[in-house]
């Protein structure tokens, strides 16, 4: 799975953070807070800027100041979970040990979303990276843990979007539950349930395709957006709208770190479903 590459961001998750400089002085990723002078707000700011950057290792120093200075700082938290989402990605798939090295990762991004959603319940972040990291676990697991973790994958991010609705990344992870939700039903179907032994929360490919969409709306130049959304048309066999979607994503100007990694999955599908 794809996973979007939410930066500190504000108005528009995407951007970067020189992009929403001008917004109402509001720090990137937290609309709540302002930059007040403190030296928690200036090691966040600090944060952001090397982010932004792609200079992963050097923000996490910096949150880790914040941290030392206010162990409950929410947005500190948030920003730890993606960092270390960021470091389980970055984890090359060679090796005999490169699962178990990813799935630490992830482990210690999911404990610090937990952490942030402890400090600020009502932080659309927090339960964003709780389902973003758990996501993350699922897709290294095996089928029955993936079940297993649906249902709370599902209402954290459901929490995420009640909480902000402008958050097109937790529609971006909604859409791509729906279909592995949806393929896995499929596969259940044709399995033993002596094998499974569990319900498969239900997904649908045209739910999928909605959240897709809608996480387009909100953040169109999100190359990982096109991307999961050519997956889930053809996963319904809607070849046209796949290759647009597909074209769209090898169109558009790196932003994230793993965009390379997605222009180039989207470079493959498109020869994987040429002249259908």
């Amino acid at each position: 799975m794809a996973l979007p590459r939410p930066g500190y961001c504000l108005a528009e998750p995407g951007a970067r953070a020189s992009d929403n400089a001008q917004l109402d002085g509001g720090r990137i990723g937290c609309r709540g807070c302002k930059n007040d002078g403190s030296e928690v707000s200036h090691l966040l700011e600090k944060a952001d800027a090397l982010y932004a950057g792609f200079k992963t290792k050097e923000a996490l120093n910096e949150l880790l100041k914040v941290l030392q200075l206010d162990p409950q700082n929410h947005e500190a938290l948030s920003k730890m979970a993606r960092v270390y989402v960021d470091f389980g990605d970055l984890i090359p798939e060679t090796g005999s040990d490169w699962q178990e090295r990813k799935l630490k990762q992830y482990a210690i991004a999911e404990e610090y979303a937990r952490k942030a959603v402890k400090a600020d319940p009502n932080g659309t972040w927090g339960h964003f990276y709780v389902a973003a990291s758990l996501g993350k676990i699922a897709m290294q697991s095996s089928i029955p843990r993936q079940i297993d973790l649906a249902k709370e994958i599902r209402t954290e991010v459901e929490k995420a979007i009640a909480l902000d609705p402008q958050n097109g990344y937790a529609y971006h992870v909604y859409g791509v539950w729906h279909r592995k939700m949806a393929e896995i039903g499929q596969m259940s179907r044709l399995l033993s349930f002596a094998v499974l032994w569990r319900s498969v929360p239900k997904g649908s490919l045209e739910k999928s395709v909605e959240y897709l969409q809608k996480a387009l709306s909100l953040n169109p130049t999100v190359i990982s957006h096109h991307l999961e959304l050519a997956r889930s048309y053809a996963a319904m066999g809607k070849w046209q709208p796949a290759r647009n979607s597909l074209k769209a994503a090898q169109e558009l100007p790196i932003q994230f770190s793993d965009d390379p990694v997605n222009k180039k999955e989207a470079q493959q599908l498109l020869q994987e479903i040429k002249g259908r």
